[in-house]
């Protein structure tokens, strides 16, 4: 599938690091470091910005290395990137550590995997069909 970019950043277009990865690493793209104290949360600028096709969103995903070297994770995972929007992607990220981390101007933020999605259209009921499961939830299967 072919997806409109325009790449306001200096670095390179996102790209897939394996033939099998579902994700493409996004960087950042800073003037100058940010830093991010413990609990703190902040927008990082990509300069990207994209246009997808309708059906299609785009879901932005914590980096695993950052999360379990840096606790580094974004704060609404996965976030979407609908096909309508046209503004700078940016991302929320947030310090779950004890230590301040600093990110740099091109390091690997985050991971975009472009997804398909189905459009529902309600249809109101009285009751719903009866399951095994039923209303249980919220680890009524533990033990």
């Amino acid at each position: 599938m072919k997806v409109k970019i325009v790449n306001k950043s200096h670095h390179p277009l996102p790209q897939y690091a394996t033939p099998l990865s579902a994700g493409m690493d996004i960087r950042a793209n800073l003037s100058s470091p940010v830093e991010l104290k413990p609990l703190e949360r902040k927008l990082i600028p990509t300069g990207l910005y994209i246009s997808l096709p309708e059906g299609y969103e785009a879901q932005m995903r914590p980096r695993s290395g950052l999360a379990l070297k840096h606790g580094i994770s974004l704060l609404n995972t996965p976030g979407t990137i609908d096909a309508d929007y046209r503004g700078e992607i940016g991302i929320i990220l947030v310090n779950l550590s004890q230590d301040t981390f600093v990110v740099n101007d091109g390091e690997r933020i985050c991971q975009m995997v472009i997804a398909s999605h189905a459009k529902v259209e309600w249809q109101p009921e009285e009751t719903l069909d009866a399951t095994e499961r039923g209303a249980g939830g919220f680890g009524h299967t533990g033990k």
